[in-house]
């Protein structure tokens, strides 16, 4: 009988975001903090706020939001319900995507647009100064050095601590590095779609850390009797909480953020830090995605 998981963030281990901004690997994405189509207010805003502070009673140092995301309402649940926030929380958000209803995404990457983002989600997370905060997509319609211009300002200004990038692939990423120092890339990878691969062993080999979103889909491999099934119940574990230790164990600079609207979902989800396999193991996982 395997011994029950518990739910402690620390047990992914830390990574330093630009070397300077330590966090436990394992975060929490506060997309789903919002209604149906990342749109408008959640169901329940009371238990949307429990989450945030279950998060941080279980280690989590790591929260990603955007502006976009309700709009604004992940942003000012945050603030609402963690403000003041505890030493060491770094709160990650994102600008460069409006939205005209829900499931709609739409990139703005004019320079002053970004720039009243930052503004925005300042006053939002109730902070001076955004710790880690990304271009959530690159406008091709706007150069990317006039987008990245505009938050190494705001970098230059004391607004913002870090910059990151968002579904880039490596030429994106050597190109804006040349504009601005880049700390994280936050693309779609999981175990069952590894088309970034590229990208992750590219952060890996120069510090960056890798936040990969939508981290725990898993389509056929989740069935029951799938190929992760047995192995999940093996460990007294969900087939969910093996791709996410999956994905902690692929590179140290991995720093998935799964997210939920639902504290037990929050806690199982944690638990997949505490999750020890061996090689062989490791490798039943890999092969299975394929």
């Amino acid at each position: 009988m395997a011994t029950p998981l518990t739910p402690n963030a620390a047990a992914s281990g830390t990574f330093s975001l630009g070397g300077d901004l330590p966090v436990h690997r394992l975060g929490y994405g506060a997309m789903r903090l919002t209604g149906k189509g990342i749109w408008g207010e959640p169901k329940d805003p009371a238990e949307a706020k429990q989450v945030l502070r279950r998060a941080v009673e279980l280690g989590i140092t790591f929260i990603d939001t955007a502006d976009s995301y309700g709009p604004e309402v992940s942003e000012r649940l945050i603030g609402e319900a963690l403000h003041p926030y505890p030493a060491g929380l770094v709160i990650a958000t994102k600008g460069g995507l409006t939205r005209s209803g829900p499931e709609q995404w739409h990139p703005v990457g004019r320079p002053e647009y970004l720039t009243q983002c930052v503004e925005m989600s300042l006053r939002r997370l109730r902070v001076e100064r955004i710790d880690l905060y990304q271009l959530h997509r690159i406008d091709a319609k706007v150069p990317l050095a006039e987008s990245l211009g505009a938050l190494k300002e705001l970098q230059r200004a004391g607004k913002i601590r870090h910059i990151g990038l968002s579904e880039v692939g490596v030429a994106d990423i050597e190109q804006a590095r040349k504009i601005v120092p880049i700390v994280s890339v936050q693309n779609l990878y999981n175990l069952s779609d590894r088309k970034h691969d590229d990208v992750v062993s590219y952060c890996e080999k120069h510090q960056l850390g890798f936040i990969p979103w939508f981290p725990v889909a898993a389509g056929d491999l989740a069935k029951p009797g799938g190929p992760l099934d047995a192995m999940a119940k093996r460990h007294g574990a969900t087939v969910a909480q093996l791709a996410l230790a999956w994905l902690l164990h692929r590179s140290p600079v991995v720093l998935p953020i799964p997210g939920t609207s639902s504290v037990a979902h929050l806690e199982e989800n944690t638990a997949a830090a505490s999750i020890q396999l061996n090689a062989r193991e490791w490798q039943e996982i890999e092969g299975s995605a394929h």
